[in-house]
């Protein structure tokens, strides 16, 4: 009996092990990211035309001592490679080494592959060429604790491509995954019993037809190399390969004649249903799976009836259970619209027959940065519970909060890897709870869970931070407010508090993860960023659906402000005498820039009886606190119709409006330059660079000694310019304001406590013309 390696992503090594068990081999024990398995190479060859779990399946040819590069050659080259390849083959080396003597994985390939090169031509007078993509022979080399391992990959590359995806979304769910969330969902039991899979946000269909396939028993390595077999390795059983692909199709061709129709899939994207359905041909489904157009919150209307195929008389597979009527596959609405068979549909909530509950499985979007939308999860949660509440779920969450604002009680949490994304894999069995059971979960679910060492850490510095800003946020009434500026250098954000201006209060975060070095792991960062929230949420108290987070980036002339969500959710919030509406969710910043506080204090004090102009206006916030601090008119200038139509609400919060509150959409320089009005109070704070199809390109160094002497220009007699910026490697060009204003540096006047941290956040002058 041999040993070999089979590999796998991380959080799925104890599923592979039982699989492989089950697919025949005589030991499997699960290591990280894989699985020792003991059996014979006819074993291998059967896990790589059946695993559905696997992504590497590796035959050992060599393991000897590899203390550096030179040992490492000489191992590889002391092997017979005639009796393992041909000349004529093509080859490729995957790598993977830690330690200190080799460090560069790339460089590791290299060296194997010139040993194998160098042996090959000398016994042979040919060389074989190298072929990343598709080789004919492909080599695995690992590396660790100065022992070398070389292997041959039995599959030829990824055992997770199974050889139907055509097209794929931005982030597709790698099949192995999917079918660890089935399994996990026990999606071939539920099947057996009589129940249907639905999946409402199915992106390009990888789980639907991931399910489809199991049930047919399709092997998943059929598809992958057509006819041909996975590698041209001189030690393959090719007639046993031939002989299992036979046996496969045997079982495919019986399994797709027996498939019940019992899959639905649904995704408010009409290219991915495109796409789902090019997949589900490739993979010879055509037909199996009901797709529809529909996002996951008309799901929480459903209409329900008698699917199709029990109306034409086929297996009674229904989308509901103890009571629930079956779910539609198209998605209809609950509009009173006629089925296919011209029947009316019913309503959820009608008497039905018991049916075999179902599965629902699901991978809710979410990135590296956690921008989800919680509000997203929390819909699925509820459109599940009232649809299909008796039925189990196996949902791919991304990270624990995420998969706790679905609002099911999770009976089993994993958790798994998404290529490098840590994810929560919840089951919930059912979907939701009765009686006594549902309000015992629910307090179960709202007991506070205990920090981690780190967590709790930014936990404490959060609260020491509180303590510090009591007294002044007390004293000068501030509810918007920077409690964590990456005080702690390993969990670099900014974390900014919104109170609602309502009895009572709301407390919302923002928290702005900055970029990290690329040289850290992202899973730390992923780690360091969970950790961070989960501090936050517990600090503040808050629930994860009023928490926005965000990543800062910086590309070329600074910040990105395009949008980056579409939830139209504004918080009204209070800063002086001033009402204003901030967004937290849909664009990189909130509408309300807190280090600007004092400034637009300072307009409010001096704005009365004054003409107050404020140039690239922004939200509007200064112009608000001007207007409400008595100025006799105001005009914004912004090339934003979104911005302007922003201030206008603003204004219209504080009862204000009419001919005396202009906005103005126009280039902030062109509109000055031709303007000839006089104005008493200006505010100017330019972005550092700007490019717009409407406007000239904009560089704040370059043109800020243009834009103040036409702003100054325009000042009245005995007036005020305050110009800011937030370029931090900005430099005044004061010999050529001297010429025609008096300059004053007030920066420190303008940064607030909350931002003593950084208080290069901005830098702001006073202006008068001589």
């Amino acid at each position: 009996m041999s040993k070999f390696y089979a590999s796998c992503g991380k959080g799925l090594e104890y599923l592979l092990a039982d699989e492989l068990v089950a697919l025949g081999c005589q030991r499997a024990t699960a290591a990280t990211a894989g699985a020792n398995v003991e059996g014979s190479l006819a074993d291998a060859q059967h896990a790589v035309l059946w695993s559905r779990l696997a992504s590497r399946v590796l035959w050992p040819i060599a393991e000897f001592d590899c203390p550096d590069e030179h040992a490492l050659y000489a191992g590889v080259a002391a092997l017979d490679w005639p009796s393992h390849m041909e000349s004529v083959h093509t080859l490729a080396v995957d790598a993977h080494v830690s330690g200190e003597a080799i460090t560069h994985a790339r460089y590791a390939a290299q060296r194997v592959k010139d040993a194998v090169v160098d042996v090959m031509r000398a016994r042979t007078g040919a060389r074989p060429d190298v072929d990343t993509e598709t080789p004919d022979l492909r080599l695995n080399l690992v590396v660790r604790k100065g022992k070398a391992i070389v292997s041959i990959d039995l599959g030829g590359g990824p055992l997770h491509r199974r050889g139907w995806r055509q097209k794929q979304g931005e982030a597709p769910l790698k099949e192995n995954l999917a079918a660890a969330v089935l399994l996990r969902g026990q999606w071939p039991k539920v099947y057996a019993q009589g129940g249907s899979l639905l999946d409402p946000m199915c992106g390009s269909g990888t789980l639907l037809i991931e399910g489809a396939l199991m049930a047919a028993d399709v092997a998943p390595g059929l598809l992958r190399h057509g006819n041909l077999p996975p590698t041209r390795w001189r030690g393959f059983d090719f007639a046993g390969w031939r002989a299992q692909c036979e046996a496969a199709r045997a079982r495919e061709f019986a399994g797709l004649a027996a498939l019940r129709p019992a899959f639905a899939g649904s995704d408010i994207d009409p290219h991915a249903i495109r796409a789902a359905r090019e997949n589900e041909a490739m993979a010879g489904l055509a037909g199996a799976i009901e797709w529809s157009v529909a996002s996951v919150e008309s799901l929480q209307s459903l209409s329900l009836t008698q699917d199709r195929h029990s109306r034409e008389g086929g297996n009674p597979a229904t989308f509901g259970s103890d009571g629930d009527k079956a779910l539609d596959s198209r998605v209809r609405g609950n509009d009173g619209l006629e089925d296919d068979a011209g029947q009316k549909s019913v309503d959820a909530t009608s008497s039905a027959p018991e049916t075999a509950p179902g599965l629902v499985v699901c991978n809710p979007p979410y990135d590296a940065r956690l921008a989800a939308d919680a509000a997203l999860y929390r819909a699925l949660g509820d459109a599940l519970k009232r649809i299909v509440p008796s039925w189990r779920a196996s949902l791919l969450c991304g990270d624990p909060a995420l998969a706790q604002a679905t609002g099911l009680r999770a009976s089993k949490k994993y958790q798994v890897f998404n290529g490098a994304i840590e994810c929560a894999l919840i089951v919930c069995d059912p979907i939701a709870r009765v009686g006594h059971a549902e309000q015992k979960a629910k307090a179960e679910d709202a007991a506070p869970q205990p920090l981690s060492e780190g967590a709790q850490m930014v936990a404490n510095r959060l609260r020491k931070n509180l303590r510090k800003l009591k007294n002044w946020r007390q004293r000068e009434a501030v509810t918007c407010f920077r409690a964590y500026d990456a005080d702690l250098p390993e969990y670099s954000a900014a974390i900014d508090v919104y109170l609602s201006d309502e009895a009572p209060p709301r407390t919302w975060l923002h928290v702005q993860e900055y970029a990290a070095p690329a040289d850290i792991p992202e899973a730390d960062q992923r780690r360091r960023l969970n950790e961070l929230l989960a501090a936050a949420r517990e600090v503040f108290e808050v629930p994860r659906e009023r928490l926005a987070v965000k990543t800062r980036s910086r590309g070329k002339g600074g910040s990105k402000y395009g949008q980056l969500d579409q939830r139209g959710e504004f918080v009204v919030v209070r800063e002086g005498a001033a009402r204003l509406r901030v967004n937290p969710f849909d664009y990189l910043d909130t509408g309300l820039f807190l280090d600007h506080r004092p400034m637009r204090l300072r307009i409010a004090e001096e704005s009365r009886g004054r003409r107050f102009l404020n140039l690239f206006g922004y939200t509007g916030a200064a112009t608000v606190h001007a207007a409400v601090g008595g100025a006799q008119e105001t005009t914004t200038v912004d090339l934003s119709a979104t911005y302007l139509q922003w201030c206008s609400d603003n204004l219209r919060e504080n009862g204000l409006g009419g001919a005396q509150h202009r906005l103005a959409q126009a280039d902030a320089m062109q509109w000055l330059e031709a303007d000839r009005g006089r104005y008493d109070l200006i505010f100017c704070d330019p972005p550092t660079f700007s490019n717009s199809a409407r406007a000239d390109d904009f560089d704040i160094q370059r043109e800020h000694v243009r834009l103040l002497r036409a702003a100054v220009a325009r000042l009245a007699d005995n007036g005020v310019l305050y110009f800011s910026n937030n370029f931090r490697r900005f430099r005044l060009d004061t010999d050529a304001i001297a010429q025609f204003a008096r300059c004053e540096d007030i920066s420190a006047q303008t940064i607030p406590p909350d931002f003593e941290r950084d208080a290069r956040i901005h830098r702001c002058w006073r202006l008068e013309p001589r």
